[in-house]
Parts: C-alpha cells; structure tokens; sequence
C-alpha cells in the first residue's frame, strides 16, 4: 500500500511592505522576500529563532503574496518531523540564521527538494547575491545582517506537535 501524497506549497511574502517597499526597489533594485513550506496542514520556515511552525498564513505576515504550488510528496509526516528536528539541531539553529547566506529561503529550498526534489524559484534563491551586486547593497550589508527576520510560530524543537 502506498503512503497517502500531501500537497507541498510555497508560501512567498514580501517584506518590503511600507517604507521599506518605497525605498528597498529605489535604493537596491530589489524587494526582501520571505519564504515558508506549507505542507502536512502547517507553514514551516526559518529565522533567527530556529524552525517554526504555524497553521498557514498565520504569521505576523499576515496572508502570504503568492503561492506556488511544488508538488506532491510521499514522505510520511514522522519522516519529515525527524527531518526537520534533525535540520533544527544542526544547520538550521538559531544562531546559524544569516539574512544573505543562511536564511528562510535556503530552508524552503532544502525542504522543498527533500519533499519533491524541486528547487524553489531561482528568482527568490538569486536575490541575495542580487541585492549585494548593488553598490547600494554592498554598503547597508552591515547593517542587513544585523536583521534576523522571526514570524511568530511555535519552534519545532519546543514541542512542536504534528499530526501525521
């Protein structure tokens, strides 16, 4: 018997509401995007406070600026919180989350690819690298790294409990 297939979805916002939406595409030519996986009934995403979870859309985000639909996955829900639990303990601490190398983004994409074995956009995974080509990008990068970007959610390690 097959394991039942859940829908993967990547939620995308755009962090470059108010001010910073009038000045980030001035000033660096580009807008912040945050990024989470919606899988098994919940949103899971990175930040300065470790792995997160929350129902979808439920983040001081309010509703996400896009979806885009990656697919299906057959991983069980245990499998995936082990997965997770394991990422959370290593790579994906806290104090590993880095706003242009380490952040949401290159845990949606990790996670997408082990759940589907797709990639998320390259236009959300290129950003980064984007906005520090930028002689704009290249001065406030001290002051960007000093932001560490943490939705409100439950941290998966504090007894983060997923029905499967």
């Amino acid at each position: 018997m097959r394991p039942p297939a859940h829908s993967v979805k990547l939620y995308i916002y755009d962090l470059s509401r108010g001010m910073a939406r009038q000045l980030s595409p001035i000033m660096l030519g580009k807008r912040f995007k945050h990024t989470s996986i919606v899988v098994y009934g919940d949103e899971f995403f990175f930040g300065g406070d470790g792995i997160s979870s929350c129902p979808p859309g439920g983040t001081m985000l309010g509703p996400p600026n896009s979806v885009v639909d990656l697919g299906i996955t057959e991983v069980t829900g245990e499998i995936f919180m082990d997965y997770l639990m394991s990422l959370g303990e290593s790579a994906y601490r806290g104090e590993c989350y880095r706003l242009f190398e380490h952040n949401c983004n290159t845990f949606s994409n990790e996670v997408a690819q082990f759940l589907t074995g797709k990639k998320i956009p390259s236009y959300i995974t290129d950003l980064p690298s984007e906005v520090l080509s930028t002689p704009f990008g290249q001065a406030l990068k001290p002051i960007l790294e000093s932001i560490h970007i943490q939705p409100p959610g439950s941290n998966i390690r504090n007894g983060h409990n997923m029905q499967s």
